[in-house]
Order: structure tokens, then sequence, then C-alpha cells
């Protein structure tokens, strides 16, 4: 994808900004057995680690300026991507962001969740963990068979120093509840793909569990409340965004199920057609504030973290 331009210039000098003041910031050593810390992406992506393991997940990074309607900013000067497009990686911003990884959870293909990570995979050789239409997709673009792990939901591993519980899930209720995809991909498919082409193959939530933190994670604004039964992460990336007013008691169901988390951080909740530095007000106030409030009253114990773009959490 082309670059040059001075969008592309202003979002290269955020990312400087924020990797520069991360260097400068003095910061409390703590144990790496005792916390763990969260860098959120955008979208369903984050970089966790507890000083031992590093995980992704989502990992979408290019964000590219998809179609010309709502959510498009006028400032925005990057060339328009089609959803008949070809996607390209900006593979320029990936370099300066994303460095030594061990694991890539993937919650399902779209495009917003799956699209970087053909690169990432390639670039650092981690292991990839997501549904047949992930992997076959992976396949298309050359990452190699030992980098995957192919899983329905259900299945519990063990790494080192690391395990992963994989929950089956339902995507957000999108098109006044009429969305629904059965398509997979249980053949290769031809790369590239078009955005369009990046289906959603099947949703997974993952339980990812550091040495003294439980991790649950979620790529839509969805779940199977059976599937969460008896789950207690004390850390829990809970999908937020307008789809999930459309169902019955969406945040007093998920906090239930869960157990109260000690620590709830909102996900997939921000506009992810504008790069990194432009402003996210408008979503923070619309979805993110009423978000927060509401948990408060349901659960007055759970601290509510508001996440910014790129900079890191610590839980302890």
């Amino acid at each position: 994808m082309e670059k040059g331009n001075s969008t592309t210039i202003n979002n290269y000098l955020f990312i400087s900004l924020v990797v520069l003041f991360t260097v400068l910031t003095p910061v409390k050593t703590v144990a790496q057995s005792d916390s763990v810390k969260l860098k959120y992406f955008g979208t369903a992506g984050w970089e966790i680690t507890d000083g031992t393991v590093k995980v992704l997940v989502d990992p979408y990074i290019s964000r590219v300026k998809l179609g010309s309607g709502p959510g498009v900013s006028a400032d925005d000067e990057r060339p328009t991507v089609e959803r008949d497009d070809y996607f390209e990686s900006d593979t320029v911003l990936i370099n300066q962001l994303i460095y030594d990884v061990d694991f890539i959870l993937v919650h399902h293909s779209h495009f917003d969740h799956l699209a970087d990570v053909p690169y990432i995979a390639k670039k650092t050789g981690a292991k990839v963990i997501g549904t047949e239409t992930t992997c076959n997709i992976l396949r298309a673009y050359g990452v190699p068979e030992e980098q995957l792990y192919a899983v329905k939901g259900g299945e519990d591993y063990q790494f080192e120093n690391f395990s992963v519980r994989v929950l089956p899930t339902l995507h957000s209720i999108l098109n006044n509840k009429l969305y629904y995809d059965s398509r997979k991909y249980t053949e290769v498919p031809d790369a590239p793909l078009r955005v369009s082409e990046f289906i959603e193959g099947g949703s997974l939530m993952f339980l990812a569990r550091f040495t003294n933190h439980d991790v649950l994670t979620m790529g839509s604004m969805n779940f199977i409340e059976r599937e969460l039964e008896g789950i207690q992460p004390d850390i829990l990336l809970a999908g937020v965004n307008r789809s999930q007013l459309g169902l019955y008691k969406y945040n007093e169901r998920l906090i239930e199920v869960t157990n109260y988390p000690k620590t709830i951080i909102p996900t997939h909740w921000d506009n992810f057609r504008i790069p990194y530095g432009f402003s996210q007000k408008e979503a923070v106030e619309q979805k993110l504030f009423p978000f927060r409030d509401h948990v408060k009253e349901l659960s007055p114990e759970t601290n509510v973290i508001i996440p910014e773009h790129l900079k890191t959490i610590t839980i302890n």
C-alpha cells in the first residue's frame, strides 16, 4: 500500500512519540511472576506478557481506510480500501510495533482480526491458535504448518509457562440481528485475499493463563453463557460496542457468569477505520463511559480500565 502522505507521516510520528515516552518514563519494577502487561493495538488486538511469555490477540495494526462511509475521517489522506480490494498489510508500521512473539490467538477470521497475522506469524515464527478457516488462510499465505494449531472450541492446551483454554462463542449481532455467516474454508484458498474474502469461519474466545493471572479474551460482542460457567478470570477483555445493546442483559449476564472479575478492560470498541493518533473521543464517551458506569453499579469492586492505543496497562 502506498505510503508517504502527511497522514501516514503523522501516524508514524505518533508511534515514535509513544515509543519514546515508554522508554523515558520511569517504570516501577515488579517481579515478572506477579504482574501481567497488556498493550492495546485497537480493534480486538492486544499484546499480553508476564515477562516470560508474549501473546498477541487479534493483532490488526494496518487499520486501513475502509470505504467512504461512516467512521472514515476527512482528515485521513490515505488511499481508500474497498471490500473487493486485495488486502495489503502496512508492514512498515507492523515492524515498528511487533518484535518477538510466542503465540498469536485469533478469535475469528474477519480482516480486522486476521489480515495482519500472516505477515506477523512469518516475521516472528509465533505459534497461531485459531479455527480451521484461520489456519487455511494462513496456509494460503505460506505460514509453516508447524506454527498452526487448528481448534474448534473445547481444547485446553498446556505449553511451557502458559496454557490456553479455547471456548466456542458467537459473533456479534450485526445488521439489526440479521448477520449470519456459516461459510468456512475447509481447503486452502488462493492468496492474496480480498478484504471481503476474510470470512468469519466460526468464532472463539480464549482463557489465557499466565503465571499469576487468567485473562479471558473476547473478539466480539457476544458469548455462549453455558460455555463460560465455572470460569473465573481476574482480567476480562470484554467486547464493548453498540451491537451488545441488542442482546438480553449483556452486561449483567457476562459479569455474573465470569464471577465478577477484578479487572475489566473494554475491547473492540474503537473506530478502526482511522489511524493511530486520530481522536477516539466519541467512541470513549458514547460506548465506554456508559459501560464503565453500568459495571460500577453491577460490580462495585470491579475496576474498569479504559485503554488507549499503544499504551501499556500493568496489572499486579
